[in-house]
């Protein structure tokens, strides 16, 4: 019985000796694990200006776009222009054929030069009769008679005037010329067509090309800053177009619309760009960004440093003595690959950027490098 009792005894002390050896190697290897080095790679919060801006979708348009029509019908005869190109103000796209307007006005000036004489008969027939009336040599209807006709040749030739007016003016409607400066669109007559009065479809559509507008629209509850802001200062845009070698022209906001469109609760702007480079285009479709300010001590992180979980954003910060700390941050709003921050952090802290699903409060970090070696650790 005493040797059994012994036996057991043995067993359990075994037991609790192996039981005692798995609870070290745990702890063992929870201890290696701390002071495992994750490579991360990181970024230095700052505190710099960072504008406040609005993103937006926005279409090119032309201030001005003028349809030519033809205000005389006549054989065209002359284009001054290739399609496609810069014409300017007043220089001269089209010749319809004078010949027949040129007939016209001068027929007009002789029934002119006919109806003067006339006038000039019937003023000295007035003339003469007056003193024959007065004397009673001739009746009073006998003299109206005379005074009416020369009534009658008077307005005649003020109509012959008129005529006259009309027939030069249509003279001066077979040369068209540039109404704006711009660049002309496709041609749809050629020399040799009959180009017909106030036609449907125009013969060219010259758009204005710089300075141009870019129409684009807002979420209406911004309405109230932009206001606010713009009475402060005029309010600027750049426009973002693709493959333009990074190109960003900028403009001002010029227009604001005088209601918010109930359907979409947005209200429409307008922003006027010089255009020099012709890099906008009437009718492309551009990204936008609408500076409202500029808030000048800004505390800035990339936004690849700030991580969210169900309690809410944060990011890893590391300490002096090269670990993590997982520090809960508000992100004011986002600019690019820049985050805002509200609060939680401070200007010239260090933060992970890449890397974070290893890491754990406490953690120890080495910065690696782009190529993913690590260049350094603190333990």
């Amino acid at each position: 019985m005493r040797s059994t009792t012994v036996v057991l005894l043995a067993i359990i002390l075994a037991s609790c000796s192996a039981h005692s050896n798995k609870q070290t190697t745990q702890r063992a290897s929870r201890s290696r694990s701390n002071d495992e080095v994750v490579p991360v790679l990181t970024a230095v919060v700052a505190q710099k200006a960072e504008p406040l801006d609005i993103a937006a979708s926005g279409t090119a348009e032309a201030i001005s776009s003028v349809q030519i029509h033809s205000q005389v019908t006549g054989q065209l005869s002359a284009v001054h222009f290739a399609e496609g190109q810069d014409v300017a103000k007043g220089e001269p796209l089209f010749d319809i054929d004078p010949r027949p307007f040129q007939a016209a006005l001068a027929q007009a000036q002789a029934v002119f030069a006919r109806d003067t004489a006339q006038k000039a008969n019937a003023a000295t027939e007035v003339a003469r009769y007056k003193p024959l009336l007065d004397r009673g040599l001739i009746s009073r209807e006998q003299y109206d008679s005379y005074v009416a006709t020369a009534a009658a040749t008077d307005a005649t030739t003020g109509a012959d005037q008129a005529a006259i007016e009309a027939a030069t003016l249509n003279l001066q409607f077979t040369r068209i010329a540039a109404p704006i400066s711009g660049r002309a669109g496709s041609l749809t007559v050629h020399p040799g067509d009959l180009v017909r009065a106030n036609d449907a479809t125009p013969m060219v559509t010259i758009n204005q090309m710089a300075p141009i507008n870019v129409s684009f629209a807002v979420p209406g509850k911004l309405l109230d800053d932009i206001r606010r802001y713009q009475a402060a200062a005029p309010l600027h845009v750049a426009a973002l177009i693709g493959g333009a070698n990074g190109a960003e022209p900028r403009g001002n906001v010029t227009f604001i619309d005088n209601a918010v469109d109930p359907a979409t609760g947005t209200i429409k702007l307008k922003a006027r760009f010089d255009n020099a480079k012709r890099e906008l285009w009437p009718g492309e479709f551009v990204s936008v960004k609408l500076q409202l300010t500029t808030e000048p001590h800004a505390v800035v992180a990339p936004v690849a440093a700030v991580q969210t979980s169900q309690n809410g954003q944060y990011v890893y910060v590391v300490k002096e003595d090269g670990t993590v700390e997982m520090r809960p941050v508000s992100v004011e709003r986002t600019s690019g690959s820049e985050a805002v921050i509200a609060s939680g952090l401070r200007a010239g802290e260090t933060v992970v950027t890449d890397g974070q699903l290893r890491l754990t409060p406490g953690t120890h970090v080495a910065v690696r490098s782009a190529a993913g070696t690590a260049v350094g650790a603190t333990k």
